[in-house]
């Protein structure tokens, strides 16, 4: 039975910065500007699988997906934003053109692929955002803990979503195998279904 994806939350409305240079180290600057560049690329290809499939639910789904990444990429320019880091051009060009290609694939690469790379790449980006959420905490700040749980909780739910889909089909062990991700692997150790708070979070995503 497929999961069903349940919207993000509403975007709240962030306190403007009073900082003119970003405060935070250049580390998680690029870690930031990187993932909200990828939230574009991540939406982009999802325009095309929704485009390509001919089921209506997986349309859906798939749509609503995409604008969780949309909702996600905001939430992460009101934080790049309360720092005044910059959009980096490099990398918007750069996963604009990835998103791009990955959404013409969809349409000539069959069924079974487009799912399970889709659910790789959430798989991966699930720990983005556990990672961030540490480096923050690193340094003394846990304004955005709540958020970039959400953020990661939803890109497993993602994760999920796609795995699900292509859970019974007799070439995902052959993939498994070569790429490191489906029935019995995955890029990150959480179980939605026996989910810590996020103040007991950090054990997810060490490795």
């Amino acid at each position: 039975m497929d999961m069903p994806i349940v919207p993000a939350r509403p975007i709240k409305k962030r306190v403007e910065t009073s900082f003119k240079t970003s405060p935070l180290p250049s580390q998680l600057s690029a870690l930031l500007q990187k993932a909200y560049s990828a939230e574009k690329a991540a939406a982009y290809a999802y325009q095309g699988h929704s485009a390509s499939v001919k089921s209506l639910p997986e349309k859906a789904a798939i749509r609503q997906i995409e604008e969780d990444e949309w909702n996600h990429r905001k939430e992460v320019f009101a934080i790049m934003n309360h720092y005044a880091i910059p959009v980096s051009k490099w990398y918007e060009v750069r996963f604009a053109v990835i998103g791009r290609i990955i959404s013409a694939s969809c349409h000539v690469i069959g069924w079974f692929m487009p799912f399970f790379f889709a659910g790789k790449l959430e798989s991966g980006n699930v720990c983005e955002y556990f990672r961030m959420k540490r480096y923050f905490n690193s340094i003394g700040i846990n304004t955005w803990d709540i958020i970039l749980y959400e953020m990661g909780m939803k890109e497993k739910e993602h994760e999920i979503y796609f795995l699900n889909k292509i859970r019974q089909s007799r070439v995902l062990p052959f993939f498994e195998r070569f790429f490191n991700w489906g029935r019995n692997k995955s890029f990150n150790n959480i179980d939605l279904d026996k989910k810590y708070p996020v103040e007991e979070s950090d054990g997810y995503c060490k490795k």
